[in-house]
């Protein structure tokens, strides 16, 4: 039996930039045993698999290591395979079940809008190890989901962040998102290390931005964002605060058509 098998760069409107995700149309559900070491072989910070449910799509993300909850940019490049091969028409609305709920994804153009539950926040003191494991103070440190939403100093802190990835892995938390302000035209850049998820550096990431647009929107006190994610392939998402929802906007490229062969 042979599976359609995609790669996709999301957040990017060229090959190799953005972040990678590896997209896998599933007739029927498989084991998530199996999934998992699909991802494995993958070896991308997200595999995304996707079936046919329910008027729409089951959708499930894995990591090399594990299933998650969301991810940003491997539902952007999901939906972009159902449009440009033919899955959906254009205008049609993409509908996921999963795991963080009904999300839907809508086609304008070059760009693709996800629409996704906007993350909780809750100031926090800075952890004792934290500042070591970045190798930068933190301005302020808030607990989300994800684990540490930090903002540093300037954007310059961001790009030259080089942390110690063994110290960051002995947090009790997923991940690290780190921010400040941006320079023109962004508003704001970030990073997003998770080596407790498999992923020691994530090039860009959509379900961060579900924490940082409420971040920025109260520091800042605008709904509308132009972000960039700040790692070595970086990656552009247009932002919208809804209040308990957020919509992220990114482009997409197929980098690879293939087929997985079981």
């Amino acid at each position: 039996m042979s599976i359609p098998l995609f790669q996709v760069d999301a957040f990017t409107d060229r090959p190799f930039g953005g972040n990678p995700a590896a997209v896998c149309i599933l007739p029927e559900e498989r084991p998530a045993a199996w999934m998992q070491r699909v991802a494995q072989e993958m070896n991308l910070s997200e595999t995304a698999f996707v079936y046919p449910e329910a008027e729409g799509y089951r959708l499930r993300w894995f990591t090399p290591t594990t299933e998650v909850d969301l991810c940003g940019h491997a539902t952007l490049a999901t939906s972009h395979v159902l449009w440009s091969e033919g899955y959906l028409a254009p205008p049609q609305t993409a509908l996921f079940h999963t795991r963080s709920g009904l999300l839907t994804a809508r086609r304008f153009r070059d760009w693709i809008e996800l629409d996704f539950p906007t993350a909780s926040l809750e100031a926090i003191s800075a952890p004792p190890d934290l500042a070591a494991a970045l190798g930068a103070e933190p301005q302020r440190v808030m607990a989300t989901e994800m684990g540490y939403l930090v903002e540093v100093a300037t954007a310059e802190v961001v790009r030259q962040l080089q942390p110690d990835v063994a110290a960051l892995q002995a947090l009790p938390v997923p991940g690290v998102i780190v921010t400040s302000l941006g320079e023109p035209p962004y508003d704001f850049v970030s990073r997003f290390f998770a080596p407790n998820l498999g992923i020691p550096e994530d090039p860009v990431t959509g379900s961060a931005h579900c924490s940082l647009s409420p971040y920025w929107r109260d520091r800042l006190g605008q709904t509308r964002f132009l972000a960039y994610q700040a790692s070595d392939r970086g990656g552009v998402v247009k932002v919208q605060d809804d209040s308990d929802r957020v919509r992220l906007s990114g482009q997409a490229v197929t980098v690879l058509r293939g087929e997985l062969l079981d």
